[in-house]
């Protein structure tokens, strides 16, 4: 049922409900309360507690307007026991002149001590007359909101949604119970939502906004099978479709082995297995591997491309930046002739560009490059692989994009699909996030790899951290700065990096000293990042554009400033551009004081740890599933009230009811998953 069929919305105010992911009457019943108020019961003026809200009524005895710079408008109301005063800083003169003597009026609002009696200030209120309307027979919810949609509103949508269910002009079908796989210790659907919106006066408030409470974890355990079935039936669609079976000749990979000038880990050879038997498969590969920073995915990819290579047919590899893409292009003309190579980016000049679609359109075998590639006017002759890093960079809609630059027509093949992180993804949100992917983990660094130590220290040690760097440069190492501003900012305690490398320059005057961010133009930005790989410069001040895609093994030292105003993804993605050579290397993470809760748990988890998996978990914690994956702004994993984190039991139920509901009642799960999922058929090819 559209929103607008309901009394007081219109299309502008459609609009903003959807902003809150609400399109439908259906998708109201399921926006669930952040809290309650209890407005059944008046409460007697001298029966209140400061710091509680509180109904109450009273006549006006007076109201007056202060006298001072904001007048403010008071009126002091009785019951006949006690006196309470409303203060409202903000007001109309019309607000004042219905507020005579006499009047009955009633107020919801917090009561706090003030001069001589108690006080609300801006409460909620009402004048009644001589006929007081009903009290609210149950609890008020209150609903999380958006900018231009206040509280009532929402209030009014959502108790509207509540009337059709329950007078039958809005059919909502327990899908659960329908197929019989609704645990027996479980409340219905309906008992559920009337519970939730409508909770009896006498609720235990704290209890039913737990994450335990029955009607609470009835709709996350729904959802969450919603979400299982959403990515089981993506899995079924793409296998449903042919691939072009891609062999590799044994002499080939033997033969690109010994021109690696290393060997693989037997990490790395088990992942390259798994991908090159589901290349050797007629249904699209959809692998996700995972993969510590410096564990050596590229040459996973590598090898997945030249298997399209050996068939005669093109792959792409699509990297976040260009920094990255141009890294993964030098490593495969090492590894392949050169010619055989095309690299493609928005920094190219106009002809450079020209002459690198021509070469795509004309069928050259590896294509690497940034979001370039998903481009219209870039054309493939024949492509049968495409390559994904750092996948939660992109969203969905770019890798539909990407995918389907493969052959088109009615016996047209789809394309094979490997995804790269260097994020690990903890197992119980891969279980729903990534439920349509083979996960392929490379779990073993190359070996030589020396561990790095991470130091947390106050920005007063700074000068100190200096020294180190100076002494480490002395050797013949190199070593990173890491701003969190390019500019000075007033409002921001990080200092600039144009102004850090100035006075480090000042300070050191024998180091080498470049400076890259983000306003930099692609040209002069991988020329300073060129010279650095190459040993030209000893110490590079930076922004976290160096965050992924910069492999410069000489690099034994990083220190991050104020480094408390970044998650801890990040912070592990940073630390991970040193160490990667056989030095002993070090991470100094320097703050400003006083430390947050949650900045002092993040720093202290990165300082203890190397477990990429460890970090996610704690990442998890933190953040929740939308921000560790990418998806809060790109829509493609938004749970309305599971947490993957927190219900581990209704995951593992999900988990095994969802394959039950499928067997039983398919055309159920269709259903279930329209209801939380509605648009989800448009990723069933990402």
């Amino acid at each position: 049922m559209e929103l607008t069929r309901l009394k007081g919305i219109g299309q502008a105010q459609a609009a903003k409900f959807a902003s809150l992911g609400i399109q439908r009457v259906e998708d109201l019943l399921f926006h669930l309360p952040l809290r309650y108020e209890d407005r059944t019961r008046l409460y007697p003026l001298d029966k209140l507690v400061f710091g509680q809200p509180a109904m109450v009524e009273g006549r006006v005895l007076r109201r007056y307007t202060t006298n001072t710079r904001r007048p403010i408008l008071v009126c002091e109301i009785t019951d006949g026991n006690a006196t309470l005063a409303l203060k409202f800083f903000r007001f109309y003169r019309s607000q004042s002149i219905k507020m005579q003597p006499g009047t009955l009026i009633r107020a919801y609002g917090e009561v706090r001590p003030g001069m001589g009696m108690p006080e609300m200030l801006h409460p909620e209120y009402q004048h009644i007359g001589q006929r007081p309307p009903p009290l609210a027979n149950y609890l008020t919810p209150v609903y999380p909101k958006t900018d231009g949609l206040s509280q009532k509103a929402v209030q009014r949508a959502v108790s509207q949604a509540m009337d059709c269910l329950q007078q039958g002009r809005l059919v909502l079908t327990d899908y659960l119970q329908q197929a019989e796989v609704l645990p027996a210790d479980m409340p219905d659907l309906l008992t559920a939502l009337n519970g939730i919106h409508r909770p009896p006066a006498d609720t235990d408030i704290t209890t039913l906004l737990s994450a335990t409470h029955p009607h609470r974890q009835r709709l996350v355990l729904e959802e969450i099978i919603a979400h299982v079935l959403a990515m089981k039936k993506l899995r079924r669609t793409v296998q449903s479709r042919q691939a072009p079976v891609l062999h590799l000749p044994e002499s080939d990979w033997q033969a690109f082995q010994q021109r690696l000038g290393f060997s693989l880990t037997a990490a790395q050879q088990r992942v390259i297995a798994e991908v090159r038997a589901d290349l050797a498969r007629n249904v699209p590969m959809q692998r996700l591997v995972q993969g510590d920073v410096g564990s050596g995915k590229t040459v996973v990819a590598a090898a997945a491309m030249m298997t399209a290579q050996a068939a005669g047919k093109q792959a792409a590899l699509m990297a976040p930046t260009e920094l990255l893409a141009e890294q993964h292009a030098a490593s495969l003309t090492q590894w392949f002739a050169p010619e055989d190579v095309v690299f493609l980016s928005s920094g190219l000049n106009a002809a450079q560009r020209r002459t690198a679609m021509a070469r795509i359109a004309a069928g050259v075998p590896l294509v690497v490059g940034t979001h370039a590639l998903f481009q219209d006017a870039v054309q493939f002759s024949d492509l049968v692989l495409v390559v994904i890093d750092e996948q939660h960079r992109f969203g969905v809609h770019q890798r539909l994009a990407l995918r389907q630059k493969g052959p088109h027509g009615e016996h047209s093949h789809m394309a094979h699909q490997l995804i790269m992180t260097a994020t690990p993804i903890p197992r119980t949100l891969a279980q729903t996030a990534y439920a349509n992917l083979d996960v392929s983990v490379i779990d073993e660094l190359p070996p030589g790899r020396q561990p790095v130590t991470t130091l947390v220290l106050s920005n007063e040690k700074m000068p100190l951290v200096a020294e180190r760097i100076r002494a480490a440069c002395a050797r013949g190492e190199q070593a990173y700065w890491v701003c969190t501003l390019i500019d000075e900012s007033e409002l921001m305690r990080a200092r600039a990096a144009s102004e850090t490398a100035e006075q480090l320059a000042r300070q050191f005057p024998d180091l080498r000293i470049g400076l890259v961010h983000g306003r930099m133009k692609s040209e002069e930005k991988n020329a300073v990042m060129r010279q650095f790989k190459a040993g030209q410069t000893d110490l590079l001040v930076a922004t976290t554009v160096i965050e992924v895609g910069v492999d410069v093994p000489n690099a034994s030292l990083m220190v991050i400033e104020n480094a408390e105003r970044l998650g801890l993804s990040q912070l592990h993605q940073l630390r991970g551009r040193v160490g990667r050579g056989n030095r002993h290397s070090h991470c100094v993470l320097l703050y400003q004081s006083p430390l947050g809760a949650t900045a002092k748990k993040r720093l202290e988890t990165l300082r203890r740890t190397h477990d990429g998996f460890e970090i996610a978990r704690v990442d998890l914690q933190i953040r929740g599933p939308g921000e560790v994956l990418g998806t809060r702004q790109k829509g493609a994993l938004q749970f309305r009230v599971a947490d993957v984190q927190r219900d581990q039991t209704a995951l593992q139920q999900a988990t095994l009811l969802a394959p039950k509901l499928l067997q039983k009642s398919p055309e159920l799960a269709d259903k279930l998953i329209a209801r939380w999922l509605p648009r989800q058929d448009e990723l069933a090819n990402a």
